[in-house]
């Protein structure tokens, strides 16, 4: 509620005894000074209020355009590779569909703050692709649970696929770790920007809101204002708390701003998700290319599966879907851009935000105390301020920042022997953030740092730092030497008995060899 403080002029200064403002005359009751407390409390925390809108907005809608920009890019890397498969592919896939839904439907719950381990949600859909790749390559085989269970267990031997997995694992890991952890740390600064934004006043800030504020009223001087001097100790008092927020803030601005080079840069989500449907049918050609030595090396670690009664024939047109060669984008192909706008155009400005927002909560005392809030400014002639006593100079020396500073303000009662612990909570969830940000800066997610990949660091990221790979690059996978002694305990690559196939391995593979050379007759 406004209290209104007109009418108060020398000729009704009365001597009433106050608690707060100047003894002897004056134009204010004790009950007045009561509602001038009030209203006190009131405008101060509006003018805090006020003062932390431009933060508060920022994270609000930022996190709000991140959010779903990365939930909108999901959803069109998935529309779009549905229907280029299914254009290319057609029945084969649309009869095992389910293993790229589940792929999407993880990532989309890892992003969402799912409890999901990349690296192993990966692996387990490129054996899932193996398993149904290779049942429709040997579909004259009877292919039973158990036995894709022991084709699972060699996916890492066989690379059926090439590089391809593991250079896309990395890329995606990182890619995922970093878009989550970024909208994640806008989230927490916006939850903090709320929270302490919303100040508790002290009875002793009060006090001296009271004295700054409304006792000129009292003394017949309505017009004139604070002393900017008086005004800063005065806030920096009643802002003690949030002060002592500012150098864990200022580190947590600082990994945001490291993770949002790395989304411009090498995790950017965008480039690696809007072509995955190439790098995954690339995949898919390494199998198809490399089958029939795939298959053989399967026979040799898992046994020969029971035929099924069907012709070699009967795989002709599984075998042609398959061999269509799939293309990437033309540029006016690419799918449309997720939420009207770019990543890059995101992180540029939310980039230019944060930067403005370092040291915000030591400057708030600053921000609040302006001509056009509450102060008379740095006018030339000092002497025309309120300096809580009268309107002349203001003498004390301003405070530093911070609780422990506060043991002599002049100005405000502090207990500097008792932080506020809603501050100190705030403090913790900052600190918390700021280490996963320096994680995912890292390509690491630190909820699974017991897995680890040949190569990268712990994490489910690729541990690299600065120098990361950030094109896709096929390699074209040779056929690995074929071993012949099977021992019963997997695929073999090295074997002294290399050139003299078992018997029990020559026939499938002589079979497969002629049903290949048949079918590319056929074509």
């Amino acid at each position: 509620p406004q209290l209104s403080t007109e009418g108060c002029t020398c000729s009704n200064l009365t001597c009433e005894h106050l608690r707060l403002c100047p003894q002897g005359n004056t134009c204010c009751t004790s009950e007045m000074e009561d509602k001038f407390g009030q209203q006190s409390k009131w405008e101060f925390e509006n003018l805090v209020e006020e003062t932390s809108h431009d933060l508060r907005s920022t994270f609000v809608s930022r996190h709000k355009k991140f959010d779903e920009f990365f939930l909108e890019l999901l959803e069109n890397t998935e529309r779009s590779l549905n229907e280029m498969f299914v254009r290319t592919y057609g029945k084969p896939y649309m009869q095992n569909s389910e293993v790229f839904q589940n792929l999407f439907a993880e990532l989309k719950r890892y992003y969402t703050g799912g409890n999901v381990n990349l690296e192993e949600m990966l692996n387990d859909f490129w054996s899932r692709l193996l398993e149904r790749m290779f049942t429709l390559l040997n579909s004259q085989y009877i292919i039973t649970e158990d036995y894709l269970e022991c084709i699972s267990k060699y996916t890492d031997q066989l690379k059926p696929f090439g590089d391809v997995p593991r250079k896309l694992k990395a890329q995606v890991t990182r890619a995922f770790i970093a878009a989550r952890t970024f909208v994640q740390g806008l989230s927490v600064g916006r939850e903090v920007a709320n929270r302490v934004s919303k100040v508790s006043s002290t009875p002793a800030c009060i006090r001296a809101l009271t004295k700054m504020m409304y006792c000129p009223y009292c003394q017949a001087m309505p017009s004139v204002k604070p002393c900017n001097n008086y005004c800063l100790n005065v806030m920096k008092g009643c802002l003690a708390n949030q002060a002592d927020l500012d150098p864990e803030w200022n580190q947590y601005v600082d990994a945001m701003l490291l993770v949002a080079q790395r989304l411009e840069g090498p995790f950017n989500i965008e480039s690696v998700m809007e072509p995955i449907d190439v790098k995954i049918s690339e995949g898919i050609m390494n199998m198809q290319d490399n089958s029939v030595q795939v298959s053989y090396r399967v026979f040799q670690g898992c046994g020969q599966p029971k035929p099924s009664g069907m012709g070699s024939r009967s795989t002709r047109g599984v075998s042609d879907v398959f061999n269509a060669r799939f293309r990437p984008y033309s540029p006016e192909e690419r799918p449309t851009t997720a939420a009207g706008t770019s990543l890059d155009r995101l992180v540029i400005d939310i980039k230019e935000k944060l930067k403005l927002f370092k040291k915000f909560w030591s400057n708030l005392p600053e921000d609040i105390c302006q001509p056009h809030r509450v102060t008379a400014g740095n006018a030339t002639d000092d002497e025309q301020c309120w300096n809580g006593h009268t309107k002349g100079r203001y003498f004390p020396e301003v405070l530093k920042d911070g609780l422990t500073n506060q043991v002599n303000n002049p100005e405000v009662g502090v207990d500097i022997t008792r932080p506020d612990t809603f501050i100190r909570q705030q403090i913790m969830a900052l600190r918390v953030m700021t280490n996963k940000l320096k994680n995912a800066y890292n390509g690491n997610d630190i909820y699974f740092q017991d897995s680890s990949d040949e190569g990268s660091g712990s994490g489910s990221g690729s541990g690299c730092t600065e120098a990361c790979v950030t094109e896709f690059e096929f390699a074209s996978t040779e056929a690995p030497m074929v071993g012949a002694d099977r021992s019963g305990s997997g695929p073999v690559e090295d074997s002294a008995a290399a050139t003299h196939p078992a018997p029990s391995a020559v026939l499938p593979a002589s079979l497969a060899l002629l049903a290949l050379a048949l079918h590319r007759l056929w074509r």
